[in-house]
């Protein structure tokens, strides 16, 4: 073997990982897939990359015209004067696994809601029923001087144990896990609710929060995700969930 060729079968070999994927590949499915193994655990995708399928405005039949799939995310256009509201998903769920990414704009303000009960005539917003995982601008955002109203908080009932929120336009992955009232939230990588529904504990929590006149608030089993509009601007992406 000549010097010359030598040297470029080492090179070539150089521009693979040691699972044989070219450098640059990831193991990962690409963004807004699922994976072999994934889909063979029963993973299933609430955002396809391209449309607004699967979700619906609150209280209507379709999703309003400020929420598009924009490059590969599902954009609330904050500027947009029309077709705004909260957007929930078309199915509901009771035990789940949920992972999403998200980014918000500065100063911007928006959260994840579990178990909507999606019956506008009888709860004017998603948030009568639904608890929320706060998402926010920390330091640009009003609600960032109020405990319990930060990044990775269940709204208004439990702070967060840490913050390791990123910086305002960067991504933050996300994964909500309830199973039989044991709810759990992990924000990039790390655990930071850990708590139980509906038992005595909850019900004490919630009766110190904003939400203590809202008799069903939190009260049912079974519901659907929201995507809160605040108002601002605010990306999702990778949205899948796993029934548990």
């Amino acid at each position: 073997m000549t010097k010359t060729f030598l040297i470029a079968a080492v090179l070539g070999l150089s521009a693979y990982s040691c699972s044989g994927q070219k450098h640059g590949q990831s193991n990962e499915a690409p963004a807004n897939t699922l994976s072999k193994k994934e889909k063979a655990a029963g993973w299933k995708l609430l955002f396809d990359g391209k449309t607004t399928t699967g979700w619906h405005t609150y209280g209507a039949t379709a999703p309003g015209t400020a929420w598009q799939a924009v490059d590969g995310t599902l954009q609330l256009d904050g500027d947009a004067k029309d077709g705004r509201g909260d957007l929930v998903s078309d199915e509901e769920y009771g035990n789940f696994e949920l992972q999403l990414d998200w980014k918000i704009s500065q100063k911007g303000n928006s959260g994840v809601c579990l178990y909507v009960i999606d019956n506008k005539e009888k709860y004017k917003y998603m948030w009568y029923t639904g608890p929320e995982m706060q998402i926010l601008d920390n330091d640009g955002h009003p609600d960032g001087k109020i405990t319990k109203h930060r990044a990775g908080d269940l709204y208004d009932i439990i702070k967060s144990s840490s913050e390791p929120v990123k910086a305002v336009g960067e991504w933050n992955h996300v994964v909500i896990k309830s199973l039989n009232g044991k709810l759990d939230f992990f924000l990039n990588g790390v655990h930071i609710i850990d708590t139980h529904m509906w038992d005595d504990n909850w019900r004490a929590l919630v009766a110190g929060s904003k939400f203590k006149n809202l008799p069903d608030f939190a009260a049912f089993k079974s519901g659907r995700i929201g995507l809160q509009d605040h108002g601002n601007t605010v990306w999702f992406r990778n949205i899948k969930i796993k029934r548990l």
